[in-house]
């Protein structure tokens, strides 16, 4: 069984747009358009990984990865934080996320970040 990425963001051209760069770099992909449904998608596809927007509507970011880590099932799945925000990195670390990586974002940098969390790696 390939294990997915889920990519998590209220953005439909970024989410589309992520997803076909994953996807093109050979990962299966699962998106998300707000928190909340991130974490039934999380709970049902447990991904390798997880990229996560900040700010979304219905549940943001944060409030996904408190959720998240609340979940015995889905607690262990590493967060990237994608954000513009300029205080993301702070966010992310309070998060216990991965790594942070700040919009307009460096794809070459997310798909070294993403196979280097690959479970293939």
């Amino acid at each position: 069984m390939t294990r997915s990425i889920l990519v998590v963001d209220d953005d439909p051209d970024s989410l589309q747009m992520l997803a076909l760069i994953l996807q093109n770099d050979g990962h299966e992909v699962v998106t998300a358009t707000n928190g909340m449904e991130a974490f039934n998608l999380a709970c049902e596809h447990l991904p390798f990984l997880i990229l996560l927007d900040l700010m979304m509507p219905i549940m943001s970011g944060e409030e996904f990865r408190t959720a998240q880590l609340a979940n015995d099932t889905i607690k262990r799945i590493p967060v990237v934080v994608l954000s513009a925000r300029h205080d993301a990195t702070r966010i992310a670390t309070r998060m216990k996320a991965v790594a942070c990586l700040k919009k307009p974002l460096d794809f070459d940098a997310l798909l070294t970040l993403c196979a280097r969390q690959s479970p293939q790696h």
